[in-house]
């Protein structure tokens, strides 16, 4: 455990039993992203109007903006492949996941992060953002 980790107001961080289910659930979100499926990523979302997913060209507020929004996307994510992913657990109901994507054929990297939280249901997506990079200098 580095200092850092010692540091963290929330303890303890990355618990073996934690970290591994929670990879497993970001490895579900992956492959139902890349496989368009709706009920799968419906389902990892919290169901609340108090989730949020700020995206690339979209804010939205609220598991039903987010519904709308994945329904009305002809033919889904675009393609990507993960280039780096980060898990850091805190405690047993938080979770932070943060990758680094590429699009086949894209010169630009995206960047992905989601808010994991333990619910009566389950671990759930409360927040996530999704950003390409870009030079904004």
């Amino acid at each position: 455990m580095t200092q850092q980790d010692k540091d963290a107001a929330v303890q303890p961080v990355n618990l073996p039993d934690v970290l591994e289910e929670v990879t497993r659930l970001c490895d579900l979100y992956e492959k139902a992203l890349m496989d368009n499926d709706l009920d799968t990523l419906d389902a990892l979302f919290w169901d609340s109007e108090n989730t949020l997913r700020y995206g690339v060209g979209e804010n939205l507020y609220g598991i039903s903006e987010i519904r709308d929004f994945r329904k009305g996307r002809s033919g889904g994510s675009p393609q990507r492949d993960v280039i780096r992913r980060q898990i850091t657990t805190f405690g047993k109901d938080c979770a932070v996941c943060d990758l680094e994507f590429q699009r086949p054929g894209a010169a630009v990297r995206g960047r992905q992060s989601q808010t994991w939280i333990r619910t009566a249901n389950g671990w759930k997506v409360a927040a996530a953002h999704v950003s390409l990079m870009g030079n904004s200098h």
